[in-house]
């Protein structure tokens, strides 16, 4: 029925980890896959071309930030987000839920939807189900998320409830408006799982969401200030529920650890902002683990940043010089860490798809667990 088709290519024998292939009418997305993020379009501090020289499958943006700007009338008349921004491959739309829980003091919940006012200019707007499923199918990506209702960490097990009773009805009226209105063969639509920390909530929420055939499933909630204890025991439970015959998106999760739990316990999919944000601020992924590019000893190091990295970064800068420019302000530095952090990003995950091919999983597992642990 769907043009969006989720194979299975090989289960790790050690552990629930999988690789695996999501078939679109853009493309094809191996999983394991790491999802970099341009919010409003635009990866900050790289282009278009800097994207497809690194070699990402997908990326992700954002509904409400392109609702808010450039707003659904530009994206219209450009002939979608794809066209507008000149890019080929695969794009996922978030629904814009969590920005609209977090960036509006004033959002006010309703059965129907959630209203809020703009973070620009304070003008008052209402997203439901079906309008965000309507803004996505302007923005053209072709896997659009449902709208659902955050929750915050700590919150009182009622309050998660009521959220979780209202995500699924959400979930309901976004289904049936898909199917409704929405061409399946382009634009794909993904369930989010919510529930907080309570791993009986987690469950009812997969229980009834599967009862809808949504294309793929994603865990929402998650990575929101929880101790690393409570997310690893909350993930480990969720996903023994989540349909294994679907790819299983890990929402807002980037940092390698993180990743390569979430792997271990069956997750396709994740996208994070971290990665680029830190490299801004200074902080980069290397073989050897995290380092600050600002510190000290790093002033006369002619070497290249990371010795096991092919990335132009590492080929062509040492880290003296990287050093220098951050330092100084440069716009070139933000440039530099940001494609080296994704470039990262993107070898980590065919190590790690390799690996669970080869059954070797758990070595990779030992192993960056040792190098970031």
């Amino acid at each position: 029925m769907y043009r969006m088709k989720f194979t299975v290519m090989h289960n790790d024998y050690t552990s629930a980890a999988r690789t695996g292939e999501i078939t679109t009418s853009r493309g094809c997305i191996r999983t394991p896959v790491f999802m970099p993020v341009a919010t409003r379009g635009a990866i900050r501090a790289l282009t278009n071309r800097d994207i497809e020289e690194i070699g990402f499958d997908i990326i992700l943006s954002n509904t409400y930030h392109l609702y808010i700007r450039p707003g659904t009338q530009v994206l219209e008349e450009a002939g979608g987000l794809h066209a507008f921004m000149n890019y080929k491959n695969p794009i996922l739309t978030d629904s814009g839920g969590f920005q609209v829980f977090s960036l509006s003091d004033l959002c006010k919940v309703y059965d129907h939807g959630v209203e809020f006012r703009s973070h620009l200019d304070g003008s008052k707007h209402l997203f439901t189900p079906e309008k965000v499923l309507d803004i996505q199918g302007v923005i053209g990506s072709d896997i659009m998320m449902v709208l659902d209702q955050c929750t915050e960490y700590p919150i009182e097990k009622k309050d998660a409830r009521a959220a979780l009773i209202r995500t699924v009805d959400w979930a309901g009226k976004s289904f049936r408006y898909w199917k409704e209105h929405f061409n399946p063969e382009k634009q794909s639509l993904f369930a989010i799982v919510q529930g907080s920390v309570f791993g009986d909530l987690r469950r009812e929420c997969v229980e009834r969401l599967t009862e809808m055939d949504f294309p793929g499933f994603a865990i929402g909630g998650l990575s929101v200030g929880e101790p690393k204890e409570l997310y690893q025991e909350i993930t480990g439970f969720t996903m023994q529920y989540m349909p294994v015959e679907k790819p299983r998106y890990m929402m807002g999760v980037g940092s390698p650890l993180e990743i390569i739990f979430a792997i271990k316990n069956g997750v396709d999919m994740f996208d994070c902002v971290m990665p680029t944000r830190i490299a801004r601020n200074g902080t980069l992924y290397t073989s050897q683990g995290r380092i600050n590019i600002k510190a000290a000893r790093f002033e006369k190091e002619y070497g290249p940043l990371d010795p096991n990295c092919s990335c132009y970064v590492c080929r062509n800068f040492s880290r003296a010089y990287l050093r220098h420019i951050f330092r100084a302000g440069e716009i070139a530095s933000l440039i530099y860490n940001t494609y080296h952090n994704l470039f990262f990003m993107k070898t980590f995950m065919e190590e790690i798809r390799q690996s669970i091919a080869a059954d070797t999983f758990l070595d990779t597992e030992k192993k960056w667990t040792g190098i970031f642990g």
